[in-house]
C-alpha cells in the first residue's frame, strides 16, 4: 500500500483544531536571523568577552540554531562510520541538556558527511512545531517534545535535486505556510528541472503553492527567503539559483518583480526594511566585471526591476556566503575574507571596514549594542560601532577535539540573555551568571492594505495543488480565491474538469482514481475568465508490472519521477520496447540518473529488471536498481557490481566482481528485508537467456538500516544503457 498524499502523517484532531499554545515571546530567536528577519536581537544584558560562557556541550554542526520557550532546536551530523545519521536535537537553553533527538539516515545525496546539517531549522512561535530539511530531502515537522506529525521525502516524490557540496534550502514560516524552496525535476510541467518554491500548511503538510519565478539554475544554492509588507502587500523575497532576485505574493506565489544581480545562484539571503531590499552577493556580475555586489533594490515596482528600482550599489564586495545585517540605517555586510563592511543604509555610503578573520561564512548578529561576528577560522569575535570607526571588544578562538582551530560556519543565536552558536564539535552557550528570560515586545510589521470584502476575486487556486493516489482512491478539492495583492477572499463558485490519465471528478470537487497502473493527470477549476489547477499522480499497489509495450517509439513514462526527454527515451530494440537511458556529452548531470518508480514503501520488497548497456568506443555506461534508499550499481569498465547506501564515505558498501558483457540481456534481482534491526541486503544478476540461479551473488547486513525508500532505476551513461520488464513486488 502507498501513504496517501506523499507519506503525510495523520495528525491527531486536537493538534488541527488547535495544538496552539505558544511559549515563544518577542525575546525568541526562532528563525535563523531572528524576529525581523534582519539578524537583530532587542535584549539587553548580553555578554561583551567571549569567555563569558556558562557552558559547553558535545553537539557540533555547520549550521545556525533556534530557540522558543526555553527549548534550542537544531541539525547536525550525528554517530560514526557505518551509523553516521543526520539528526534534529532540542537542548536545554539553562543547562545545554539533550532533551530529544530523531536521528535519520542520508541517502540519494553527493553530500559528505562534513557537510550534513547544512541548513537551519525553523520553529513555528504559534504552534511550537519545529521544521527541519535534512542534504537528503527529508522534510520534517516534528512537535515540540519531538514527535513527527508530519514527513515528506522530497527527493523519492517530488523530484529534489541535491547538489555535492551541501547546500540545502533553509524553510520559513508565514502566518499559516511553511515555505521551502529548493531545485527539482519531477513529472509533467515540472519535468524541467528549476529552482521551485513549495508552500505548505504548516499543521498538515497539504501543499497550497509551487512558485518557479526565475530561469534557468546556474548552480544549487541556499539563499533563505524573507517575508515583509511593502507598500501594503505582502510579498515573500528571496535570491535565486538563476542569479536573479524575486518578489512573489506570500500567500499566492505570484510574481511581482525579479531583478537581475549575478551569473550564479545567489546564496546569502536578503534583509528588507520598509521599501528597501537588500543584497549580496560574491560571483560574477550580470553587468560588469567586478566581483560581487551590494545592491539597494526599491520592492515597490513591478515586472522586471534591474534598471529601473535600483537605489544604490557596491561593487567590488563579494559577500556570497554570509547575509546581510540592518540596524539603525546601518548594513553590515561581511565578505568572504572575514572583512566586516558597514554601509550607510539610505545612501550607500561605506562608513568603515574592520578585518574579522580570515573567511567568513556565518552571518553577524546585533545585540544590546555590540556585533557578534564567528568566524570560519574558530574566532568568535564581538565587535561594537563607534560611529566613524568599528571597535574590537572581544575574541576567542576555539580548538576541535583534535586540537586543531574549530570552525564556524553557523550564525549566533540570541535569546534569554543568552548567545548560542554551533562549533565542529561542541555548541556554545555565551551569557552573564544573572542572564534571565527576557519580555522584549516582537518587531512591528508594517501594515498589509485591509482587504476590500467588496474586492473582485483576481485569482484562485486549487488546493492541495499536488497529490500523490493510489488507483480507485479519492480525495477532495476545494478552491482559495484572492483579490489583486493577494489578499485572501471567500471563496468562489466553480466549474470542475478533469484530463490526463484515467480517472473523473465530480461537480463539488472530489476527485477519484480510476483503477489503472499509474499515470499523470490535472485537476482544473474555473471561475469565468479565472483558472487554476492541481497536478495528481497515481500509482498502482503492488505488484507494478511495466514492460513498455503499450508506448510507442518516442513517448515518456510521465509518471515516473526523474523520466525527461533530456534523458530518457522509448525505443524498440529486437522487436520490444524498452526504456533507454541516453549518453550525454554534456557532463555528469545528463548522465546520471535516478528515477523513483513509486513513493516510498516500507522496506522488504524486490526490485527486478531486465538490463542491457552498449559500448561506444571505449565507454560503457553503468546501470543499476533502487531499493529501499539502497543503490544497485553494476559498472561497465571495471566489471563490478556494488550495494551503497549514501555514496560519498560512503556508509554502506558492500561489492562483488562480476564481468557482464555489452550488448547482452541480463535479468538483475534486487531485494532488500529487515532482519533483527539490520537491513538484509541481496542481489543475484544473470544472463536473461539463462536460467535463474539459486543464490545470492551479494548478501550483506547494514547494521543502520534504511526502514522504507522508492523503489527506482539508476544509470550513469557513458554509452546508452536499457531497461526492459521492470517488476516491483513483495
Amino acid at each position: 500500500m502507498i501513504d496517501f498524499v506523499l507519506q503525510r502523517t495523520a495528525l491527531p484532531a486536537i493538534l488541527l483544531l488547535v495544538g496552539m499554545f505558544s511559549t515563544a515571546t518577542g525575546a525568541d530567536w526562532a528563525s535563523w536571523r531572528g524576529p525581523a528577519h534582519n539578524g537583530v536581537s532587542l535584549e539587553t544584558n548580553l555578554p561583551s568577552s567571549a569567555n563569558e560562557i556558562l557552558w559547553r556541550a558535545p553537539y557540533g554542526g555547520r549550521s545556525t540554531p533556534v530557540i522558543v520557550g526555553g527549548r534550542i532546536f537544531a541539525i547536525n551530523l550525528a554517530g560514526e562510520g557505518v551509523t553516521e545519521q543526520e539528526r534534529v536535537l532540542a537542548l536545554d537553553l539553562e543547562t545545554g541538556k539533550r532533551l530529544w533527538e530523531h536521528r535519520f539516515n542520508v541517502f540519494h545525496t553527493d553530500i559528505p558527511n562534513s557537510r550534513v546539517g547544512w541548513a537551519n531549522v525553523v520553529a513555528d512561535p504559534e504552534t511550537g512545531y519545529v521544521y527541519a530539511h535534512g542534504v537528503q530531502g527529508m522534510f520534517f515537522c516534528f512537535d515540540r517534545d519531538g514527535s513527527v506529525l508530519w514527513s515528506y521525502s522530497l527527493t523519492e516524490t517530488v523530484g529534489r535535486i541535491s547538489g555535492y557540496g551541501g547546500r540545502t534550502h533553509t524553510p520559513i514560516i508565514d502566518e499559516d505556510r511553511v515555505i521551502i524552496s529548493f531545485l527539482n525535476s519531477s513529472y509533467g510541467a515540472q519535468a524541467k528541472g528549476t529552482h521551485r518554491y513549495l508552500a505548505m500548511d504548516k499543521r498538515t503538510g497539504e501543499m497550497l503553492w509551487w512558485s518557479a519565478p526565475g530561469g534557468a539554475p546556474q548552480d544549487t544554492s541556499y539563499s533563505v527567503p524573507v517575508v515583509a509588507v511593502v507598500d501594503g502587500q505582502r510579498l515573500l523575497v528571496a535570491g535565486n539559483a538563476d542569479g536573479g532576485i524575486y518578489a512573489m505574493q506570500a500567500r499566492t506565489g505570484k510574481k511581482i518583480w525579479s531583478f537581475r544581480l549575478s551569473e550564479r545562484g545567489i546564496n546569502s539571503s536578503v534583509v528588507v526594511e520598509g521599501h528597501r531590499v537588500y543584497a549580496t552577493h560574491s560571483e560574477e556580475n550580470h553587468d560588469s566585471t567586478a566581483m560581487g555586489r551590494v545592491v539597494c533594490i526599491d520592492a515597490r515596482g513591478t515586472g522586471d526591476v534591474t534598471t529601473t528600482h535600483e537605489l544604490w550599489r557596491q561593487d567590488g564586495v563579494a559577500a556570497g556566503y554570509t547575509s546581510p545585517l540592518l540596524h539603525d540605517n546601518r548594513l553590515y555586510v561581511v565578505n568572504n575574507f572575514g572583512v566586516l563592511f558597514c554601509f550607510d543604509a539610505l545612501s550607500g555610503e561605506d562608513v568603515w571596514r574592520h578585518t574579522v578573520g580570515r573567511v567568513g561564512k556565518g552571518s553577524p548578529v546585533w545585540a544590546d549594542g555590540k556585533i557578534y561576528v564567528p568566524m570560519v577560522n574558530g574566532n568568535f569575535v564581538i565587535l561594537q560601532d563607534a560611529g566613524g570607526e568599528c571597535r574590537h571588544l572581544d575574541s576567542l578562538t576555539f580548538e576541535s577535539k583534535s586540537g586543531t582551530v574549530a570552525e564556524l560556519f553557523g550564525s549566533p543565536a540570541v535569546a534569554d540573555g543568552r548567545v548560542v552558536f554551533f562549533a565542529t564539535d561542541e555548541v556554545v552557550c555565551l551569557g552573564r551568571k544573572d542572564a534571565k528570560r527576557q519580555q522584549v515586545k516582537p518587531p512591528v510589521e508594517a501594515e498589509e492594505t485591509p482587504v476590500d470584502p467588496n474586492a473582485k476575486t483576481a485569482l484562485i487556486h486549487v488546493r492541495p495543488c499536488e497529490v500523490l493516489m493510489e488507483p480507485g482512491k479519492s480525495i477532495q478539492f476545494r478552491v482559495a480565491s484572492f483579490d489583486d495583492g493577494g489578499r485572501s477572499l471567500d471563496p468562489v463558485e466553480v466549474k470542475w474538469s478533469y484530463s490526463g490519465s484515467e480517472g473523473s471528478i465530480d461537480d463539488a470537487g472530489r476527485f477519484t482514481a480510476g483503477e489503472l497502473k499509474g499515470g499523470i493527470g490535472t485537476v482544473t477549476a474555473r471561475c469565468g475568465e479565472l483558472n487554476a489547477s492541481a497536478r495528481v499522480r497515481m500509482v498502482s499497489a503492488q505488484p507494478i508490472v511495466e514492460d513498455f509495450e503499450a508506448y510507442e517509439d518516442g513517448d515518456l513514462l510521465n509518471w515516473w519521477i526523474g523520466v525527461s526527454k533530456a534523458k530518457h527515451d522509448i525505443v524498440t530494440v529486437e522487436g520490444s520496447k524498452v526504456l533507454k537511458k541516453l549518453a550525454d556529452s554534456r557532463g555528469p548531470k545528463f548522465n546520471r540518473s535516478r528515477v523513483y518508480i513509486t513513493p516510498p514503501l516500507k522496506t522488504g520488497y524486490t526490485v527486478q529488471a531486465d538490463v542491457r548497456g552498449e559500448q561506444v568506443k571505449r565507454r560503457r555506461g553503468d546501470v543499476g536498481l533502487i531499493n529501499a534508499r539502497y543503490r544497485l550499481e553494476m559498472y561497465g569498465r571495471v566489471k563490478r557490481l556494488r550495494v551503497v547506501s549514501w555514496v560519498p564515505g560512503p556508509r554502506f558498501e558492500e561489492r562483488v566482481e562480476y564481468a557482464w558483457d555489452p550488448d547482452r540481456w541480463y535479468t538483475v534481482k534486487f531485494r532488500v528485508d529487515l532482519e533483527d534491526n539490520q537491513a538484509r541486503v541481496r542481489v543475484k544478476v544473470w544472463p536473461r537467456d539463462e536460467a535463474e540461479p539459486e543464490s545470492w551473488m551479494l548478501d550483506a547486513l547494514d547494521p543502520q538500516p534504511n526502514l522504507e525508500g522508492s523503489a527506482g532505476l539508476y544509470a550513469y551513461s557513458m554509452a546508452p544503457v536499457y531497461y526492459d520488464n521492470v517488476r516491483v513486488y513483495r
